[in-house]
């Protein structure tokens, strides 16, 4: 899907040899391409935005003032739990899943479907069911109706993207022999893991959509269960976040590194492995999850070529030249964040060790992935030329992993009572992490507004 764009980045407007301009009379054939892909390009701005609002208020802010009170009270009693899981729904599904489900639209090649109103009508299902949870989690709005109809819209919304995304089918092989029937092409790893990603996606909406129709008739409140929360936590961070950097990354990081390309079956058995953790972790069984997800992020590493050398050099044309540094760093974040799960699984008892764990594959590695690759790939999708600050984008990611690597170190230390200090220390980090959204956001927002836009110069 949205790999196929990346190289070369050329958009659709701007290129004379296109399929949608060679067909009939050029300029009419031109203009009826660039009139769609604005279209396409200005719904993608739609979605960003939306995933930006939740990305600094609803889930930093409201993340930031979470750890002020835990911190001044060395403990989660004074929160709520629908509280903190308002925060985790916001950054989960109001961020990444609009980035998601934005960038998957834009990357639809132009049918029946997204040429019409459904991905708005997709973008005001997804859009309004996040306001409602946030609404009923986090200040009990009406929360008996509110949270399951939250629950219902977002479910519908990834129904209609699902639907959509049906009709982008795979090119056919040339048939081998003249006369011989053309055959399809099979699923690529990269794109069977992003697919595994969608599909923990559905079930985790689908989850939330029960429990929420049955918080709404049996409940005392909004929040999930604890025991239900730690599966859900497992699922959307190792079944969802996780597939998804991972796919990505298999079409993205050779082009973007200068490696050779992913190799597929042993990023192929890393998913397996990773699923199978998955489901151990949903079953309650953390001893035996977590050494198999070490092992897959591991793998994944080895597959993605990560950690070697660079056969050419790395595509940082626009970008701090820092870049191929933190989308390094970002995989040693992930394979942190497993390990300190395996610690977690055999020795936590307040929390704290499962937090770094989980702050560590959420922020250090899936966060830093976004801020890292997004400034390369977001611009062109929206039609703009480059990113408004190269220095700007190096502040950015110096400040989330210094945030992440204070919080990740703290948490354990604070929380199971290695070290009182670290609670004076984890308001700080929460400081710098705060930072780091905030520089994002505006690096994007002035990226859109301020920089030359394609469509500008092709009218």
């Amino acid at each position: 899907m949205t790999a196929d764009l990346i190289e070369p980045i050329v958009h659709p407007a701007n290129d004379p040899v296109h399929p949608l301009n060679r067909t009939g009379d050029a300029a009419t054939s031109r203009n009826a391409t660039m009139r769609a892909e604005r279209r396409k390009s200005l719904l993608l701005r739609l979605w960003i935005g939306t995933g930006l609002f939740f990305m600094v208020l609803p889930g930093t802010v409201l993340g930031f003032n979470n750890l002020l009170a835990i911190s001044a009270h060395h403990g989660l009693g004074a929160l709520a739990p629908a509280w903190i899981q308002a925060h985790g729904a916001a950054q989960v599904f109001g961020w990444i899943g609009s980035f998601v489900l934005g960038i998957g639209f834009y990357s639809q090649p132009l049918t029946r479907a997204n040429r019409g109103r459904l991905p708005v009508v997709c973008w005001t299902l997804w859009t309004a069911g996040l306001v409602l949870h946030w609404l009923a989690a986090a200040y009990l709005w009406l929360w008996r109706s509110t949270l399951p109809l939250s629950g219902a819209l977002q479910f519908a919304a990834i129904l209609l993207f699902l639907h959509a995304a049906r009709q982008h089918k795979l090119p056919e092989d040339e048939a081998a022999l003249p006369g011989a029937k053309p055959h399809r092409k099979s699923i690529e790893p990269w794109m069977q893991t992003v697919l595994v990603s969608n599909a923990a996606l559905l079930v985790a909406l689908g989850i939330n959509l029960v429990e929420s129709v049955r918080l709404a008739v049996q409940g005392a409140g909004p929040a999930i269960p604890h025991d239900l929360d730690q599966s859900f936590l497992v699922l959307l961070g190792w079944g969802f976040l996780a597939p998804l950097v991972w796919g990505f990354s298999a079409r993205w990081l050779p082009i973007f590194l200068g490696v050779a390309p992913a190799r597929g079956r042993l990023l192929q058995l890393a998913v397996v492995l990773d699923l199978g953790g998955v489901v151990l972790g949903m079953a309650h069984l953390t001893k035996l999850m977590t050494p198999l997800v070490t092992v897959a992020a591991i793998l994944v590493a080895i597959a993605m070529r990560v950690f070697e050398a660079s056969e050419r050099p790395a595509k940082t044309i626009g970008l701090h030249r820092s870049f191929p540094v933190f989308l390094r760093i970002a995989y040693m974040w992930s394979i942190a964040a497993a390990l300190v799960g395996i610690w977690a699984a055999c020795g936590d008892a307040h929390g704290g060790l499962w937090g770094g764990s989980r702050h560590a594959l959420t922020v250090g590695f899936a966060a830093m992935m976004v801020m890292t690759v997004g400034p390369r790939i977001l611009p062109h999708f929206a039609g703009v030329r480059g990113i408004w600050s190269r220095g700007l984008m190096f502040a950015t990611l110096s400040l989330l992993l210094a945030g992440c690597t204070l919080r990740v170190s703290m948490e354990p230390l604070a929380y199971e009572g290695f070290w009182t200090m670290g609670w004076k220390l984890l308001p700080l980090s929460g400081c710098l992490e705060l930072s780091a959204v905030v520089l994002f956001a505006l690096q994007i927002i002035l990226t859109f507004a301020l920089e030359p836009s394609i469509f500008a110069t092709t009218s």
